[in-house]
């Protein structure tokens, strides 16, 4: 039916959530594949110990292809190690979906497990933002994205020259092999570690200037934006 891909490096604190939030889904996965980036934490061990595949991972768009590459089902699921299905039925519901409006690619509300205004705030602008641009100018974050592996493997995956933003690359690109929507059936809960380490103030401008060098210049191929992949400091888990 599906398979989940999950790019990691360092995650030993999130992923235990994220895999058990899996197991107790209403509709198991075919194959967990976890693309891991040269982990230096039990990262490995905890995802053989759910039954996942580990496949040699790297910067999180090579760490999707190659997870990609080695999926068998029809529809592949992208997740970030940081976000827990809390509804029970998100598979069931979101792969029916996808069955029954015939997307190529679809993702689907965010809201952050977070207590505070401000994160719900912020996450419901996105929600809105993302939603009002639509297919004209699609947005699809990576940390949830459904897609069917032919149009996947038509598009030729993740463009792995492109080191920011590299999700909504994928979407905008996706429009020449396929149909983009929302799902309209569940949300997808994603932590806010990024948001308590690099400052709220701070992500809102640096997404502000990479939406207007995606709209004027095209993908983002450098670093200026100081990217990072992977979270191997101590952090709180939510």
């Amino acid at each position: 039916m599906v398979t989940i891909v999950i790019p990691t490096r360092d995650e030993e604190q999130y992923l235990p959530q994220l895999l058990t939030s899996i197991r107790n889904q209403t509709v198991q996965p075919a194959q967990i594949i976890v693309a891991d980036a040269q982990s230096t934490d039990q990262t490995r061990e905890i995802a053989r110990s759910f039954g996942a595949t580990i496949v040699e991972g790297g910067a999180v768009a090579l760490g999707r292809n190659r997870g990609a590459a080695h999926a068998k089902t029809d529809l592949i699921l992208f997740l970030d190690a940081d976000v827990v299905l809390r509804d029970q039925e998100f598979l069931e519901k979101a792969v029916g979906e996808m069955f029954e409006k015939k997307f190529g690619l679809a993702t689907c509300d965010v809201f952050p497990l977070s207590d505070a205004h401000i994160d719900h705030f912020l996450h419901k602008a996105y929600n809105t933002y993302v939603r009002t641009c639509g297919s004209v100018f699609p947005h699809a974050p990576g940390f949830c994205m459904f897609v069917r592996r032919d149009l996947h493997e038509k598009l030729g995956g993740f463009d792995e020259s492109v080191v920011f933003c590299e999700d909504h690359d994928y979407a905008r690109r996706f429009r020449s092999v396929g149909t983009f929507g929302f799902l309209r059936s569940t949300k997808i809960p994603v932590s806010i570690r990024r948001l308590d380490r690099d400052g709220r103030i701070n992500i809102a401008i640096k997404y502000l200037l990479a939406e207007l060098h995606l709209a004027f210049l095209g993908p983002i191929r450098h670093n200026h934006f100081r990217y990072s992949f992977g979270h191997s400091s101590k952090e709180k888990v939510r």
